[in-house]
């Protein structure tokens, strides 16, 4: 389901009403009970495509910003923290912009599942932070998530891996054009890793753009809600915000997490 501003008012599960409300700050949301604990989201799409800004905007929508990390309903977490160690050859690779930080093969796969499938199981869990200034893992800084009721999991590709992809309760896609999200990404890189035009633009259409093509925009399909113009959208943002909520609160009795999530069904029926 594509949520454009034309499209909107006839998703299911939507009132209409108290849009712009957000959740109560008690350890838990009442009514939760009906759904599964922690509701987890994915939220896909390429390179500078605004996900990690959507993910804030729906926390700031849900009241969850300003709270302690330990009293947090809802958490973030990036496909980023699951990279491999580069081993010394790679790292001279990574400084040269030689090194592909788009494959499916960069990540732990393996850590991103029993991460998510602990946390899915109330469990408290360790998540690393990875250092794209020297290339590497920040063993010093392991980030503590706990028990939650929403998690908010992103990143260029999260619906690639099918047993990732399974786990999720929701998965949104941030449908961003290509122009947009190359002139993000040379802004960005530019200013938080001083790289230089010359190799932004190499490794983009070296690795970022074939891999998007390859093993990002395919995943496209198994999203159960597209957000053109990614958090520019606040229509459908607001949207997702408010089933969210009502999710929460035992107000839309969802069968999504029965349903096999090999097929994808919509609520109507960095460097990343």
């Amino acid at each position: 389901m594509q949520l454009g501003e034309d499209q909107l008012s006839a998703m299911p599960g939507f009132s209409g009403t108290d849009k712009h409300s957000t959740m109560k700050s008690s350890p838990r949301v009442s009514g939760f009970e009906d759904i599964p604990r922690p509701f987890v989201i994915g939220v896909g799409g390429g390179t500078a495509s605004g996900k990690s800004t959507v993910c804030s905007k729906i926390m700031e929508q849900l009241g969850q910003n300003g709270i302690n990390e330990k009293q947090q309903q809802v958490v973030i977490i990036s496909l980023e923290s699951f990279y491999k160690p580069l081993t010394p050859e790679q790292i001279v690779l990574a400084r040269k912009g030689q090194y592909n930080f788009d494959h499916p093969a960069a990540f732990d796969e393996q850590m991103m599942l029993d991460t998510l499938l602990d946390l899915k199981a109330n469990k408290t869990v360790q998540i690393p932070e990875y250092d794209f200034k020297n290339h590497c893992i920040k063993s010093e800084t392991l980030r503590t998530v706990n028990p939650t009721d929403v998690i908010l999991f992103e990143g260029i590709l999260v619906f690639y891996f099918k047993d990732i992809r399974e786990l999720f309760n929701m998965k949104l896609f941030v449908d961003t054009d290509a122009d947009t999200r190359l002139s993000r990404r040379v802004l960005r890189d530019m200013k938080e890793f001083g790289r230089d035009l010359d190799q932004i633009l190499r490794q983009y259409t070296t690795y970022v753009k074939p891999a998007f093509e390859e093993f990002c925009l395919p995943t496209k399909k198994y999203a159960d809600v597209i957000i053109p113009r990614g958090a520019d959208n606040t229509v459908a943002i607001d949207l997702i915000v408010q089933h969210i909520q009502e999710l929460l609160r035992g107000s839309v009795k969802s069968n999504a997490p029965q349903r096999s999530r090999h097929n994808s069904d919509s609520l109507v029926s960095r460097p990343h």
